[in-house]
Order: C-alpha cells, then structure tokens, then sequence
C-alpha cells in the first residue's frame, strides 16, 4: 500500500492553537534578524499557494506540554499573504529548542477551511492520512542559537 501525505492534520492543529491570551503578537521586522541580533529566527517560507488571505507564524517551545497547545504560542507574527516565499523573522526568548508553525488562511475567515488553507512546520514533517494525529515535538524541534538561527518550511496543501 502507497502511503498518502497530505497536510489535514498539519492544518487543524495549528488553528486550534490559537488563544488571545498566549504569547505576544509582534510585528515581522526583519532588523532583528541582521547580523549581530539574537537570539531570532529566520524562516523562509516556500510553497505559497496565493496572495489572498493571511499568513501566520506561530513559535512554541519544544515541549509536549507546550507543542501546539492551545494558549501556549510564544510569538505570533500575522502578514498578508505573498504568493511564492515569503520570510518572517521570529524572535526567540533564549537559545534552546522549538517549533514553528506556519498557517495559511487563504479566505482570511478565521476558520480552518481544510480542502483550501494551507501550513507548514519547522522540520517539514510528513502527515501520514491515516494517522491524524499532530506531528510530534520531536518532529518538528531544532535548535536556535544565541544569535540568528535559518530555516526553510514548505507549505502544504490539499
């Protein structure tokens, strides 16, 4: 049997991990992420199906007990959506390990609209369909230094 990866899994946690009251939600100012800054993160993010609608960036800790839990993001950074690659600069509390989670609301509605919406995580796991569950921390975990830590995450969609 041919295992089937698509990203409906991907996409319902990482809206459900959405509170008003977690972490803080900041502006995407690349400065903080030049040469000398830190401890930050640069994500490069590819694959972006549209222009339409909302892009988000969520940083969690790498922690089970923090993982895509509701009320437990660190950061959050909203933009309007860019067709292709877009680049978000994520500031981090200290060097250690985390997560980020990346949703495309192509609708701009709030709602997870799963045969439209898109995302994508640190580590670009796989979503196995016949296993639903949220990708693990240890999946999607990678260090960030104490200055300016890269990394790339490609979009999926249905």
């Amino acid at each position: 049997m041919k295992k089937v990866i698509l990203p409906i899994a991907a996409i319902a946690a990482i809206a459900a991990s959405g509170s008003v009251n977690a972490g803080s939600r900041i502006s995407n100012d690349l400065s903080r992420c030049s040469a000398g800054k830190g401890p930050a993160v640069l994500i490069s993010v590819r694959g972006v199906k549209s222009s339409s609608g909302k892009m988000r960036a969520q940083s969690y800790r790498a922690t089970r007990a923090d993982w895509l839990k509701k009320g437990r993001w660190l950061n959050r950074i909203e933009r309007r959506a860019s067709r292709g690659s877009m680049t978000f600069c994520m500031p981090v509390p200290r060097a250690g390990n985390y997560g980020i989670a990346i949703r495309h609301d192509t609708n701009n509605n709030g709602k997870t609209d799963i045969r439209k919406d898109g995302g994508g995580m640190s580590r670009n796991p796989s979503i196995n369909i016949f296993n639903l569950g949220k990708p693990s921390v240890k999946k999607v975990s990678f260090y960030a230094g104490s200055k300016i830590t890269r990394i790339t995450i490609n979009m999926k969609y249905m």
